[in-house]
């Protein structure tokens, strides 16, 4: 695997901040109906490896905050959690958001702000950051601060995670934003006696919004959520139909491009990025763009009938097989 080095310089005529300062992170929460996303749970993770104070932001209606404080509390690590509760975020878009954050940006202390690689996080920190001039750096998969001269070293996979990028974030940039890929760091847990301070902010009323939160349409299902399930097996194209993938799960792009399934289910760099403690990949090549939604699976299991499909490259068991031979088989041994 290749490695690049990139390094983030501010403007020269930037203000100048005061260096050496202990870190001080503010992680945002995301949420839904009340239940804190996983992804945020990975970002929390990252921030605790700066080694300095944790706090979080949870936005939303009254109807969810509360509760939402209450879990954040209780989370290991988290020294304050600021909440903001208003009926413009209950629905929360970036334009709404933004002058919340900067306005707390503004007379804090914080060195860096943290987010999921979500959709909302990598529309929300980039618009924060360029707001203050300062850049963001995305979909994060290690992080080290050096209090010694305020700096901040990332890695972050590029050019479909065939490269790794490691990015160093000098004192000159006096808040240092990153988005984090949730697969690369554990879900921070709870921790008994934890009780972090809960603390108020007023909201900002933003009249002149030039976007309009619609609807929210969520597919409802029994399965496990992509990007926490454990165990998912995949198809491709070779399924043929959208009726094969009754008995897979989630596909790789070309299958969504094909009708063949929602695109809520994709698994790859335009999908989800996947690290469960099983993945089966059965017709699927192993075009670029899928390995770098599943690599890092703990274990992978291929069948293709191709003995030269990409994807035996990074398979830990391969099987060259016709899978409609393949799973039936192996769904009768399963129910044994």
């Amino acid at each position: 695997m290749l490695r690049t080095s990139t390094r983030l310089y501010r403007p020269v005529c930037a203000r100048a901040y005061a260096t050496g300062a202990p870190p001080h992170a503010l992680v945002f929460l995301e949420h839904r109906k009340g239940a804190i996303e996983s992804g945020s749970l990975s970002a929390l993770t990252a921030a605790q490896q700066l080694g300095g104070q944790v706090s979080a932001l949870v936005i939303g209606s009254s109807e969810h905050v509360g509760g939402v404080v209450e879990q954040a509390k209780k989370l290991k690590g988290l020294t304050s959690v600021l909440h903001s509760t208003s009926p413009q975020y209950a629905e929360p878009l970036p334009e709404i958001v933004t002058p919340l954050l900067k306005k707390l940006l503004s007379d804090s202390s914080f060195t860096h702000v943290v987010s999921a690689t979500s959709s909302f996080g990598k529309s929300l920190l980039p618009r924060v950051s360029a707001n203050l001039d300062v850049p963001t750096v995305s979909d994060v998969t290690s992080v080290e601060h050096d209090v010694s001269n305020d700096s901040t070293t990332f890695t972050r996979p590029v050019y479909a995670g065939n490269a790794i990028s490691t990015v160093s974030a000098p004192s000159s940039i006096h808040i240092k934003f990153f988005t984090v890929r949730g697969t690369a760091f554990a879900a921070a847990p709870t921790e008994e006696g934890s009780n972090a301070e809960a603390k108020a902010v007023e909201p900002v009323q933003v009249d002149d919004c030039p976007t309009e939160h619609i609807k929210t349409t969520i597919a409802k299902s029994d399965r496990p959520d992509l990007s926490v399930a454990s165990r998912v097996v995949s198809g491709g194209r070779a399924l043929k139909d959208a009726k094969t993938f009754e008995s897979t799960l989630y596909p790789p792009c070309r299958s969504v491009d094909s009708g063949y399934a929602d695109n809520s289910l994709q698994v790859g760099q335009t999908g989800k990025v996947v690290a469960p403690e099983l993945y089966m990949a059965l017709g699927i090549s192993g075009a670029i763009q899928h390995l770098a939604g599943m690599k890092d699976s703990k274990l992978i299991v291929a069948v293709n009938k191709d003995p030269d499909a990409p994807i035996f490259q990074v398979a830990d068991v391969g099987l060259v097989a016709d899978l409609f031979e393949v799973v039936p088989q192996l769904v009768e041994q399963l129910k044994k």
